[in-house]
């Protein structure tokens, strides 16, 4: 079985009562708001992965303020060449604050559009589930850095 990890850190950041994040666009097209961030280039420190990510998908300068926890989510697949896999996503979670920058959207990217949008309606936006986790890291601050954890073996 052929495995996987992927390391990526991303922001939860809030301002004025709204929360920053970046659309997400998959291989089939779709569409879903995600937290601003990305994955881990080889040596990189997590604090800069988070910096450069929110600035290649928002525009915006951004200093880490808080690290709010860590996330691991776990996916199987069936490739018809590759065979089955085992992949892993380790997720740190920042609390960030903007300090400069631009709103704009990131081009030839993996998001196609970055936007404000008041934290009482987060809950009605076609989202990935990393988004309700770092408001959950957020809101709650828990001191093991997981809100819900769950038992060896259910992800």
């Amino acid at each position: 079985m052929q495995k996987e990890l992927r390391v990526a850190a991303y922001a939860v950041c809030v301002r004025d009562g709204q929360l920053l994040l970046a659309r997400w666009v998959a291989k089939d097209g779709s569409k879903r708001w995600t937290l601003p961030g990305g994955g881990m280039e080889h040596g990189e420190e997590p604090v800069r992965t988070v910096v450069r990510e929110v600035e290649e998908e928002t525009g915006y300068l951004v200093e880490p303020t808080a690290l709010l926890g860590v996330d691991s989510i776990r996916r199987s697949w069936l490739r018809l060449f590759d065979g089955p896999g085992d992949w892993q996503g380790l997720r740190i979670v920042y609390e960030a604050q903007v300090t400069g920058g631009a709103l704009r959207n990131e081009i030839d990217g993996s998001t196609d559009l970055a936007a404000w949008h008041p934290l009482d309606s987060v809950p009605s936006l076609t989202r990935v589930e990393l988004v309700d986790i770092g408001l959950d890291l957020w809101r709650e601050r828990p001191p093991v850095g997981r809100s819900r954890f769950t038992t060896p073996g259910n992800g």
